[in-house]
């Protein structure tokens, strides 16, 4: 995967709050063992903490602004992207809104753009307190998406995804099926409590994996608001596999086999390898979101 190196990236999409501090902290998810049954029930690559009890209750403080802001001062352009891994993140998310607001416009409705959070330990949502262990997520609350970049090192050594920059760009873009859904009134489908195979969780997960395969599809031909050309340059058949491969690593049966020994697809929430394979697949191979309705 390649960014155009002239091309501006638009920082004011992502909010770098590494190394602040939260206000109200008491109420996050540890690392460690808690950490480990957070990911195993599911809340990878999910929504809000607050689905699993890992909200603090009263409270929902919010991320205090970031001294250091990495991110505003270091990822001016796209060969910024090319060569820094937070900069690849803030050109992915700029690359995904371009694609998402006309694709709305196109459908008739209204794009409202989505920030991301990059974070170091713990943070402050409209969710409720998380740490790095509950992996990325989408927070409905304040429509942001909270990441933690350590987690792309845990991918590969926790998971075993073969990683690399399209397993990094699936994650986010899988996150920003959420958003879209959100905006769609789908995503409160997976609030009915229900887990399995053919529950509302796995079927909205799969369909923000379905979303992230659009978006990749078109990825290189979506003209940057800032430049009229494609952000994106590249997007070979080892970057979708890079993808595919992730995807496979974080399905509900891989991650239950891992790290409890045992496959119980009764209390899945996500969906399994071959499945979000499949799903991602479907999204990058038609190119249409109109085929993602994996409630049918």
């Amino acid at each position: 995967m390649q960014f155009d190196d002239d091309a501006d990236l638009d920082t004011s999409e992502v909010q770098d709050v590494r190394g602040s501090r939260i206000p109200g902290g008491k109420a996050t998810v540890g690392g460690g063992i808690a950490g480990l049954i957070a990911l195993v029930l599911g809340l990878l690559f999910g929504v809000g903490p607050d689905q699993l009890g890992l909200s603090s209750g009263d409270e929902e403080p919010a991320a205090s602004s970031s001294s250091v802001a990495q991110v505003q001062q270091n990822c001016r352009t796209g060969q910024d992207a090319n060569t820094k891994e937070d900069c690849r993140i803030v050109a992915v998310v700029n690359s995904l809104q371009d694609y998402w607001r006309p694709e709305f416009q196109l459908r008739g409705g209204t794009y409202s753009p989505a920030q991301t959070v990059l974070f170091g330990g713990r943070v402050g949502t409209a969710c409720g307190a998380a740490s790095s262990a509950v992996g990325p997520f989408y927070c409905p609350g304040d429509r942001k998406v909270y990441l933690d970049l350590g987690f792309f090192d845990e991918l590969r050594t926790e998971f075993g995804s073969s990683g690399g920059p399209f397993a990094q760009a699936y994650v986010v873009a899988h996150e920003y099926g959420h958003h879209v859904q959100n905006l769609m009134g789908t995503l409160q489908r997976s609030q009915d409590g229900r887990t399995g195979q053919n529950s509302n969780a796995v079927k909205v997960e799969l369909q923000a994996d379905c979303y992230a395969g659009v978006w990749a599809r078109h990825a290189t031909r979506t003209p940057d608001d800032r430049t009229g050309r494609p952000l994106i340059t590249s997007l070979t058949g080892a970057d979708i596999r890079e993808g595919l491969d992730a995807a496979a690593a974080v399905g509900d049966d891989r991650i239950q086999e891992r790290f409890q020994g045992r496959v119980t697809p009764e209390t899945w929430t996500h969906g399994s390898a071959e499945q979000r394979q499949r799903w991602f697949y479907e999204g990058y191979r038609t190119g249409d979101m109109g085929r993602c309705n994996t409630f049918r």
